[in-house]
């Protein structure tokens, strides 16, 4: 007769320095090769980035491109040419939908019609830019058209105040279409457009023209 006992062997761990007991079924899986069962991943550092990193949103990068758009004069020292250079999206995007929000006094329904004149009056500008000659990305005009309504969102309020005026309110819309176009045109029409620069300006001109009139509602 064959008599006796199987008793199961202490398997501890070294866990950090201390030792830890593991229990009949962890020694059972691990004896029989379904160890990998019981592994746990570490955290990956790249799974615990804030939010805005996540999104690539840097909020230092769109102030300063707010102020360059704002303030356009090259006499005011800014550097420009990061808008078109370093484009990105949700900055222009965030002024388009703000844009969007006010416009004809806060009937929704025309946010989605501003957002697509915004992509289609860039993709326009971008195939006429790569037309004339122009070294233009479309993320580039998207980013700057964007950007550049910050100035019609700036005589929004005044045009409330003065809207009564219609002499001081039609200068006030030329003010604010001329800013907007200039902020825009000085960063997409360069040298390289040389004679060309009025067939690129004008339609620009035109897009605030209509960004202004779906605002106004005229």
């Amino acid at each position: 007769d064959l008599s006796g006992s199987i008793t199961t062997p202490d398997v501890k761990l070294n866990l950090g320095g201390e030792f830890v007991k593991e229990s009949t079924a962890t020694t059972f899986l691990r004896q029989r090769g379904y160890g990998w069962l019981l592994e746990v991943e570490d955290d990956d550092p790249e799974d615990n980035k804030p939010l805005l990193e996540e999104l690539d949103i840097d909020l230092k990068d769109i102030y300063y491109k707010i102020r360059c758009v704002l303030m356009p004069m090259p006499s005011l020292g800014f550097n420009r040419q990061v808008v078109r250079d370093n484009p990105d999206f949700w900055g222009p995007l965030a002024v388009v939908l703000f844009f969007s929000m006010i416009s004809l006094y806060g009937q929704f329904k025309v946010v989605s019609w501003i957002i697509t004149i915004w992509i289609f009056g860039s993709l326009t500008i971008f195939l006429l830019a790569r037309v004339l000659g122009g070294e233009v990305a479309y993320g580039q005009v998207l980013g700057v058209i964007g950007y550049s309504l910050l100035p019609l969102i700036v005589i929004a309020p005044v045009l409330l105040v003065v809207g009564s005026f219609e002499v001081v309110s039609t200068l006030i819309k030329l003010f604010g279409v001329f800013w907007a176009a200039y902020s825009a045109a000085s960063l997409l029409v360069g040298e390289e457009f040389k004679t060309k620069k009025p067939l690129l300006i004008y339609p620009i001109f035109l897009l605030y023209i209509y960004f202004l009139s779906l605002y106004t509602g005229v």
